[in-house]
């Protein structure tokens, strides 16, 4: 039997080895904190992660790219040291009905509307440096003259756009993108890129109030989507390496069943087969309601907090394809080393959620489509190939039921494919779709949102999760908060958690300042 984590001076136990949680355990042991972090799968990266879907067919868990990493955590981590490399940021490439494929990087791109694009992406990439600022912050609370202070100094950031594009970023910012993609471009498949990229993992459509807002965090955390070399994989094993590294011990296969709460307070974790930890924090890094309902129970909650937490929406509206193939595809031409988005336009994703607000599966869905087998090799068997695609939109509660909307999910998907490069489906060998009730059941995320909640104007900053627990500190002392489901969310980017490791090393030292104050 090991010793006791008590007996051996315990500080931290970290639920969940996903990004954040390895971010969170990482930051808190480079402060001299003793961590432990708990997953309970098999290897840590949790929707970073790597499986083999088919024999001898290894495909990205879940996420198949990131739009960037914090840069407190690359520096701090040094995770170029721990093995992290990426490969040029990326090419998209839009495959839009009839149309020829476009090329398209960051602020540049080809054909009629090339500086229309250009104008806009500048425009909407400065608001999104304004924005940045925020997602490496802990929400404002808005009480006190400190906390009006911070805000206030924030601002400035806004207020130096100039008076100009200070009047156009308020008219802009909580607008929906497709009357943004209307009014300033004229070529269809960037509109529709335009469209893609601000819904992409949401629940919401183009036409949906605040979807631009969207897009503006998706630049906040980089300007172009990247690919780690060796894949998603590559970047858990480099973030794993670093938190070992720092002093954290990582163990695997070990699902926390329940919190332990004695005297109000978090005091240690059971374990799956009964087994007990105790520290003197435990850190969530899981889905919100997860941690609430299940881990602690309503029972040692505020019957209004516990509500509020019942009513976090989180429904996923994106699943994942994995396709084995026997040759590489052709999409009309287009770079296979490139990021893939198969939009007709602005209206068809428009239309796509429209159906699965019915429960139904969208007769055309939307896609962005990447091929891992085109950047790195012993994927898949020699001369073969993997396909990554995350379709949009997938019924959260499909009225067919879920095995008959996975057929449908499927065939709809291929059928997509197949258009834009023919003879695909003649070389699927074997195929694997993962609708938001699989995603849930496989990654913990509540409804299979990616997220683990909703991204949505009242379910971000100080409303994210909850109010009460907006700022990583749960209302049961000795609980904190650290993943996607806090602020600023998702996407594989690690700031929640570490914006999480700060907040409790700040609220130690205010902790020790007082008591060195009363001595």
């Amino acid at each position: 039997m090991p010793t006791p984590f008590s007996e051996r001076g315990l500080d931290v136990l970290v639920i969940g080895g996903g990004v954040n949680g390895l971010a969170c355990a990482t930051r808190l042991a480079q402060k001299g904190r003793k961590v432990v972090l708990l997953e309970a799968a098999a290897t840590t990266g949790g929707g970073a992660g790597e499986r083999e879907f088919a024999p001898q067919y290894r495909a990205p868990a879940l996420a198949h790219l990131t739009q960037g990493l914090d840069d407190r955590l690359v520096a701090a981590m040094d995770l170029q040291r721990h093995g992290l490399s990426f490969h040029a940021p990326l090419v998209t490439t839009v495959l839009s009905g009839d149309f020829a494929p476009l090329a398209v990087t960051a602020g540049k791109t080809s054909g009629h509307d090339a500086q229309g694009w250009a104008e806009l992406h500048g425009k909407l990439s400065a608001f999104a440096r304004v924005l940045a600022p925020f997602r490496q912050m802990r929400p404002l609370r808005l009480a006190g003259e400190t906390r009006y202070f911070e805000l206030a100094k924030r601002g400035l950031g806004i207020r130096s756009l100039g008076k100009a594009d200070f009047r156009e970023f308020l008219r802009m910012v909580l607008i929906d993108v497709y009357d943004v993609a209307e009014d300033e471009l004229s070529d269809a498949r960037l509109k529709a890129l335009l469209c893609f990229d601000a819904t992409l993992g949401a629940w919401l459509g183009p036409r949906s109030p605040n979807s631009l807002i969207l897009y503006l965090d998706r630049l906040a955390r980089g300007a172009s989507p990247l690919l780690p070399k060796g894949g998603m994989a590559a970047l858990a094993g480099a973030m794993s390496r670093a938190a070992e590294a720092a002093g954290v011990e990582i163990r695997c296969n070990a699902s926390v069943e329940r919190l332990l709460i004695e005297g109000d307070q978090a005091v240690g974790v059971r374990l799956q087969g009964g087994e007990a930890l105790r520290a003197r924090l435990v850190v969530s890094a899981i889905n919100p309601r997860t941690t609430f309902q299940k881990l602690v129970g309503a029972a040692d909650l505020d019957a209004g907090f516990a509500q509020k937490i019942d009513h976090i929406r989180s429904r996923g509206a994106a699943a994942k394809l994995h396709l084995a193939l026997s040759a590489a595809p052709n999409f009309r031409g287009a770079d296979l080393q490139s990021r893939l988005v198969i939009a007709p336009s602005a209206a068809a994703i428009e239309r796509s959620f429209n159906a699965v607000k019915y429960g139904e599966v969208p007769a055309e869905p939307v896609m962005e489509v990447l091929l891992p087998t085109a950047f790195e090799q012993g994927l898949a068997p020699s001369g073969h190939h993997i396909l990554s695609a995350i379709v949009q939109f997938a019924p959260h509660a499909p009225k067919a039921g879920l095995e008959a909307a996975r057929a449908e999910m499927l065939e709809r998907s291929l059928a997509v494919l197949e258009a834009q490069a023919p003879g695909l489906r003649a070389s699927v060998l074997h195929a694997e779709m993962l609708m938001p009730q699989d995603i849930e059941a496989r990654f913990g995320m509540v409804g299979g949102n990616w997220h683990h909640g909703e991204l949505a104007v009242e379910q971000m900053l100080f409303n994210r999760p909850t109010f009460a627990a907006a700022q990583y500190a749960a209302p049961l002392p000795g609980l904190w908060l650290a993943g996607a489901g806090s602020h600023p969310g998702g996407g594989i980017n690690g700031a929640a958690g570490w914006n999480a490791a700060e907040a409790i090393l700040q609220a130690k030292a205010r902790t020790t300042a007082k008591e060195g104050a009363l001595a």
